[in-house]
């Protein structure tokens, strides 16, 4: 058994989210584990850029309110407790609802080399953010 340090918080890059966004590594597998976990906060409005997972990704709010929406189709409100999947290569955001705070922990698999687990497109603009109350 082996006690991880704990790293530092890290703050959201600009080119990946808008808004004020801190992540937490809980986990980060060495081979032949692929398995990785952060805990991530967002602030009122902050949210991700549109992005795919070559692996999916599983959310688990644990505080606060949020959004999350697939390309195409409507975004849905996370409440503690909810648990929503992204399947492999589908292109979503997830962020804070307009007036909240939103905590989730992120769970996805690595790819194991140096292949990107993640794609990273352009910004969700304020247009496409739902920005009525929830």
């Amino acid at each position: 058994m082996n006690k991880l340090p704990k790293k530092p918080s890290t703050k959201g890059p600009e080119e990946m989210f808008t808004g004020h966004v801190w992540f937490d590594v809980i986990y980060a597998g060495r081979m032949p584990s692929r398995m990785r976990a952060n805990t991530v906060r967002f602030a009122p409005c902050a949210r991700t850029a549109w992005h795919t997972h070559a692996m999916g990704q599983t959310l688990h709010v644990t505080e606060g309110i949020g959004l999350v929406q697939a390309r195409g189709g409507e975004a849905v409100v996370m409440r503690p407790g909810d648990t929503v999947y992204t399947p492999p290569g589908e292109w979503h955001w997830h962020g804070a609802a307009p007036e909240h705070f939103m905590t989730h922990i992120a769970l996805w698999e690595g790819l194991g080399d140096d292949t990107p687990e993640t794609t990273w497109g352009e910004h969700v603009t304020d247009a496409e953010y739902p920005g009525t109350r929830v």
